[in-house]
């Protein structure tokens, strides 16, 4: 089924199914006062876990609406098997990289402190928002987790050695990243490692390429900023081992 880009789209953490439900006075106040929506409007509302829902306002106010829940319009999606562990950012950079992130299909967001990262404290109700409103805005139904900021070291000792470790290093050699990738074993899931603006230390480097199924790449001749690195490196795995070519 083609998506709707018409009708105004709104996460809410409550099970969807057939009968009414009042909204938060957060979500009230932005679809009244925000986008001025009025009763009989109609509004597809999801929650991340049962799909997608065509629902109309039954009343509204400044303090509370009253939505009633139609039908179902879009089957729930299975959560992505794609990872980003980045190095933290500055906050409107950082912004930009959670909303692309989401729009390029990642499943979890895990922010990884590392010897060069700038931002040593990460402000995570502000990065679970912008991932709810990437969410409403591009049509998503999986909405990505946002995990607690947790050290490099640390991120590579828990993360799952069965999956696919995407690191990308600005000092690997230059090659064909695609064929690089096309040709790594397959796993139950890929992460994507990016550094932060000054670089992995040298330590930092061979820890990350010597732990389980890694593979160090290159993103090209050029150097990225990190924000444009994470959504190189996602449109990458997602073309040659993700969903682009389904």
């Amino acid at each position: 089924m083609s998506h709707d880009f018409r009708t105004q789209r709104l996460f809410v953490d409550l099970p969807l199914a057939e009968g009414e439900i009042r909204l938060a006075k957060e979500q009230t106040h932005y679809l009244v006062t925000v986008m001025r929506a009025k009763p009989g409007d109609p509004v597809l509302l999801f929650d991340g876990r049962d799909g997608e829902w065509l629902a109309r306002i039954v009343a509204a106010d400044r303090k509370s609406a009253t939505l009633r829940v139609e039908r179902r319009v879009r089957d729930q999606t299975p959560v992505s098997a794609i990872a980003l562990a980045f190095a933290p950012l500055k906050h409107a950079r950082l912004d930009y990289m959670v909303q692309k992130a989401v729009e390029m299909g990642a499943g979890r967001l895990v922010p990884v402190i590392t010897r060069h990262t700038m931002v040593q404290r990460v402000n995570l109700e502000r990065m679970r928002a912008n991932v709810v409103e990437a969410a409403e805005q591009c049509g998503v139904l999986s909405v990505p987790t946002v995990e607690d900021e947790i050290g490099l070291e640390a991120w590579l000792a828990a993360r799952d050695p069965e999956r696919l470790l995407v690191f990308c290093d600005e000092a690997a050699e230059v090659k064909d990243p695609a064929a690089a990738l096309d040709g790594a074993p397959a796993a139950p899931g890929i992460d994507v490692l990016i550094g932060p603006e000054g670089g992995f230390t040298p330590a930092e480097r061979e820890a990350a390429a010597g732990a389980p199924r890694a593979l160090r790449l290159s993103l090209g001749p050029r150097i990225l900023r990190a924000d444009t690195a994470a959504v190189a490196a996602l449109t990458l795995v997602q073309a040659v081992r993700g969903d682009f070519g389904r």
